[in-house]
């Protein structure tokens, strides 16, 4: 299934996207698209639903984040071996895990706004894995099993706050609409193989990124194992899985965003998202 969350920013409904790639509402059937919907058994009672009983919802409307609530959001650094080799860094030894703050999630299609004093705003087109049930201390060999399902995020950075105000790449991760996730929710049952999946960003139509999951120096289940020994992951937490090269402060001369630049990145399979950059507004 495709699961989305569509509409004015704060009034999501659930839906789902049908074989036909229409929208449908599933608003009649559940009441939002977050963590306890994320279970193999609710997952399956939602795939025995009959599609075509589900209400059609016209025009185009808004996508949000796919998934309501959304506990922890984690990142992994430098796990492509050539982004990290577009960076002059070595591959790491174990994976490189940061945080997003959950208050950067963005709709996929909505604008990004550069934060108050940037200078050096990058892109980075990632894997989100979402976290179906609690794993704590799993297996590599089990890891796939805790996962709900996949989709696009791109992990935001601004490279000066992360890499030249101290160690903490925190700072340079979690500014407001630094996280949007999505179009869809696109469950495990579908992704045949999540290390085969390409990957691409545009940067005003121009292609900056290309790549694939296969070149991840760790793969998602690695990384699902890896994490659950630090922490315990729960439904509806969502792990970036890194980015493949081709980002602004890895190319020469560096190129950062600025107000009036559009994004359009995506992976195959798991749709697409657009955004304009805008310059900073005070809430």
């Amino acid at each position: 299934m495709k699961l989305v969350r569509y509409g004015r920013p704060g009034k999501e409904k659930p839906g789902l996207i049908d074989e036909e790639g229409k929208l449908r509402d599933l608003s009649g059937v559940i009441a939002d698209i977050d963590a306890t919907q994320l279970s193999d058994k609710a997952l399956r009672k939602l795939g025995k639903i009959e599609e075509s009983t589900l209400p059609l919802v016209r025009g185009n409307p808004r996508f949000g984040v796919p998934l309501a609530r959304v506990g922890k959001f984690i990142g992994i650094g430098l796990n492509y071996a050539d982004h990290a080799a577009e960076a002059g860094l070595p591959a790491p030894a174990e994976p490189i895990v940061f945080m997003k703050a959950v208050s950067c999630l963005n709709g996929p299609d909505d604008a990004v706004m550069l934060p108050k004093g940037s200078k050096k705003t990058d892109w980075e087109v990632e894997l989100g894995v979402v976290i179906g049930s609690r794993a704590r201390y799993v297996s590599e060999a089990d890891a796939l099993s805790f996962v709900a399902g996949y989709c696009v995020v791109n992990d935001l950075s601004e490279r000066s706050f992360q890499l030249e105000r101290g160690p903490q790449w925190d700072k340079g991760k979690g500014c407001d609409t630094f996280g949007p996730v999505g179009p869809w929710l696109v469950t495990r049952d579908e992704v045949y193989d999540v290390q085969r999946l390409d990957l691409y960003l545009e940067l005003n139509g121009k292609r900056m990124q290309t790549g694939s999951t296969e070149t991840m120096i760790f793969s998602v289940a690695q990384i699902v194992s890896y994490v659950s020994q630090f922490m315990t992951l729960e439904p509806g937490d969502i792990i970036a899985t890194g980015t493949p090269p081709g980002v602004g402060a890895g190319r020469k001369p560096q190129r950062f965003l600025k107000k009036g630049d559009s994004l359009r990145l995506g992976i195959a399979g798991l749709g697409e998202q657009q955004q304009d950059v805008i310059a900073y507004q005070a809430v």
